[in-house]
């Protein structure tokens, strides 16, 4: 009797087809199953983002009427500051 021969580790072991099938089949079958999206959700993600954005429009319109309503207050404090000294200065009334 002979003595056996080892198989060389770096050779992988022989699968039969139908294993080799099945892996494949599963593996497709899993690609299909998680690509697949539901269009009902993608258009209602898409509206979602739409109402988000026109909301953030409106936010930056609102911020844009903020800033101009403070540059109106800075320029009537800096007239009424100015009357205020004038007045000071007229009346000859210490600080």
């Amino acid at each position: 009797m002979r003595p056996r021969q080892a198989r060389p580790r770096f050779l992988p072991t022989p699968r039969a087809p139908s294993v080799r099938y099945a892996a494949v089949l599963g593996a497709t079958l899993l690609f299909a199953s998680t690509s697949c999206a539901n269009p009902r959700a993608e258009a209602a993600i898409a509206q979602e983002l739409n109402d988000a954005a026109t909301e953030i429009s409106a936010v930056k319109g609102d911020i844009a009427q903020l800033q101009n309503d403070v540059d109106s207050l800075r320029q009537v404090v800096a007239k009424q500051d100015t009357v205020i000294s004038r007045l000071v200065e007229v009346t000859h009334v210490p600080r």
